[in-house]
């Protein structure tokens, strides 16, 4: 790590490398090339620093949100939250949110790749405490705006992913499954957990999340797990048992490699046709602006989809070294490329009618927002035709404005939901707000 003895010098240097590493590089193609069941996959670029382009975070002034697609409305359903990342709705309408950011990770931060790190996250409004708190959310009188606010667990671990099994609630802290007594209603769990099982964390911590979904028979719980790096520069070591989802025996607790070679999956849901279960995941960076594309894809129980020697199937990232060949040749193709860089998170599939018919089957998805691309990408989220449970068409954007006239980020998406009403609900973490999409009157 560079020795920086005075505060005017780093922030100097800083500023140099942030301008440097947005020199030389740019996109060649568009966002939309980069999408789709066949995306356009150029040949990689090296860079000795990587791209950096970031819209720095803001928040929303007063009176503005976010642009609706045409036949929609947004409203704020819940502000002055604290970086609320993701969400979970109960059976009665309550909407849980995961007030949460990374725990502290000193060894993500060694070395000049790791400084510079900070300084982007900085930048882009993820650095804050975490809040460590699953609050409650209550619309009382069907307003559309919650009226009730209630902090239904804190003193957790960086908790992200909530699922409800019965009269337990599952909550994915960084480092462990967590299981709580709960009925629906409560609006306060006193009780303590129980560690259902152990995720992999420490001080090297790099994809920090991690989310949940219960089976539809309620025996299984699949968790994902990032990678611990960008493409395993810290060793195969550092890796173990993560680049992942998992499945976890509720009632024994034991738990196995359900699909491996996601770098970082983060939105899990059901397709309401296949019964599949379909997953969000975040691609490499650093090796330019159009690659690799974020994707969703339908994932096979045993599957492996190619990290960290390949991406998008076969395609070999030479900076893994060795090229494991067995591995390549058994990485599996995604099925939907979500463009590069868009930082796609939250998966959630439409099957309440309310929305205008378009919607109906298909997927949306909350894209955080690029920084290794220039120029920037996600920031919205967006909209994913389905026909007979398999992706149609290009994505579309159903909430945009994020970003303002100025490239500051106003917001980043985060966590989706359908709420009990079938409105579509936005976890905004630099907004510190939940948007509830609903049909424009």
């Amino acid at each position: 790590m560079p020795v920086l003895p005075r505060r005017a010098s780093t922030a100097l240097v800083t500023a140099a490398l942030l301008g440097l590493c947005g020199c030389g590089e740019r996109a060649t193609l568009s966002v939309r090339e980069g999408s789709g069941p066949q995306p356009a996959l150029p040949p990689p670029r090296d860079t000795v620093l990587p791209t950096v382009d970031i819209a720095p975070a803001v928040g929303w002034p007063a009176g503005t949100a976010p642009i609706p697609a045409p036949g929609l409305a947004v409203g704020a359903f819940a502000t002055g939250l604290d970086h609320p990342r993701w969400l979970a709705v109960m059976p009665n309408g309550d909407v849980l949110v995961a007030e949460t950011n990374a725990p502290p990770r000193p060894q993500d931060s060694a070395g000049i790749k790791g400084w510079i790190a900070d300084r982007i996250m900085a930048r882009a409004g993820a650095t804050v405490p975490s809040a460590d708190r699953i609050t409650l959310l209550r619309d009382t009188n069907g307003d559309g705006v919650a009226d009730l606010r209630s902090v239904l667990l804190d003193h957790l671990h960086s908790p992200f992913g909530m699922a409800r099994v019965g009269d337990t609630l599952y909550v994915a802290n960084t480092d462990a499954v967590m299981a709580f007594p709960y009925r629906v209603g409560q609006t306060r769990i006193t009780a303590s957990g129980r560690t259902l099982v152990d995720l992999p964390a420490g001080p090297r911590n790099h994809h920090w999340t991690k989310n949940l979904l219960a089976s539809p028979d309620g025996h299984t719980l699949y968790v994902t797990i990032g990678s611990n790096s960008n493409v395993a520069e810290n060793g195969l070591e550092a890796e173990q048992g993560r680049a992942r989802i998992i499945a976890v025996d509720l009632a024994s607790g034991q738990s196995r490699p359900f699909a491996t070679g996601l770098r970082n999956p983060n939105g899990m849901a059901w397709q309401p046709v296949t019964g599949a279960l379909w997953v969000a995941v975040n691609e490499r960076d650093e090796i330019g602006s159009d690659l690799v594309p974020d994707y969703m894809t339908h994932v096979r129980d045993g599957g492996f989809y190619g990290w960290p020697w390949s991406y998008y199937g076969q395609h070999v990232d030479t900076r893994v070294q060795p090229t494991d060949t067995a591995k390549v040749a058994a990485a599996i193709a995604p099925d939907y490329a979500l463009g590069p860089h868009t930082a796609s998170l939250g998966l959630a599939f439409y099957t309440s009618g309310v929305l205008p018919g378009r919607y109906d089957g298909g997927a949306f998805i909350g894209q955080h927002g690029s920084w290794n691309r220039k120029p920037i990408s996600g920031y919205k989220v967006v909209f994913v035709p389905f026909a007979e449970g398999q992706p149609r068409g290009l994505p579309e954007d159903v909430l945009t404005g994020f970003v303002d006239a100025k490239g500051r980020a106003r917001g980043r998406p985060v966590g989706v939901a359908i709420d009990d009403r079938g409105a579509l609900l936005v976890a905004d973490d630099v907004g510190n707000t939940v948007w509830r999409v609903t049909a424009a009157k």
